[in-house]
């Protein structure tokens, strides 16, 4: 579902990645767990289309990415991952429904159906007395669990999540954890984490450790 071959990346004169393999087969978990500068962030930022690799390959879903421009990277990105980050990046001025139909707007959803996927998550999230709340006026777990619900708004197949509970106390944390892996099990969307979470990248199918750029 996911390959990744051969891939190199620097900045400068700084060597990131170097010839790093991964293989994430449809429906599975991995974790990658590492020290800081390991390479997971810009390796999972690679994987998400969000930067570009100097050489090797990238194929999801049978496509090779690498041929695709600009403006089909984008599409493909909004249609077929999603995103969850550490800090959840909401925009304050909208409620937590509008917040997560967003990519679903971009995508070109009409409101109604929009909406009504959005209620749905909301529902299944535990958050639907919370829906026309601004995000400000949320707790840390449930802003970061409006976060979740966006990134699953557009039914991706590929599900990104670059230390998605170290902005939250230990207590929400655990109950995001195991929401994540619950959903990723319901919906059949592959998935790659990166924490430094020990027991989460446990939890995982199958854990990875990054070390100088490649994995282990």
């Amino acid at each position: 579902m996911i390959a990744v071959k051969d891939i190199y990346k620097s900045y400068g004169d700084l060597e990131v990645l170097k010839g790093l393999n991964l293989s994430v087969d449809s429906g599975e978990t991995v974790s990658i767990v590492g020290a800081s500068g390991a390479g997971k962030t810009t390796l999972l930022q690679i994987i998400g289309t969000l930067d570009k690799a100097d050489a090797g390959q990238l194929s999801i879903n049978g496509i090779d990415l690498t041929q695709l421009d600009d403006k089909q990277l984008s599409q493909f990105r909004n249609e077929s991952i999603g995103f969850i980050f550490q800090f959840h990046n909401l925009l304050s001025e909208f409620t937590a429904l509008e917040n997560i139909c967003l990519p679903a707007f971009i995508k070109g959803t009409n409101r109604k159906d929009a909406e009504k996927h959005a209620q749905e998550l909301l529902t299944i999230l535990n958050l639907k007395d919370r829906a026309h709340h601004k995000s400000n006026a949320l707790s840390g777990g449930e802003q970061q669990r409006v976060a979740v619900a966006r990134a699953l708004i557009n039914n991706p197949s590929l599900l990104l999540a670059d230390e998605p509970s170290g902005n939250l106390d230990s207590k929400n944390a655990d109950e995001l954890h195991q929401l994540l892996l619950n959903l990723n099990k319901e919906m059949g969307q592959s998935c790659i984490i990166v924490t430094h979470n020990t027991s989460f990248a446990d939890m995982a199918d199958r854990k990875l450790t990054m070390v100088d750029g490649m994995i282990l």
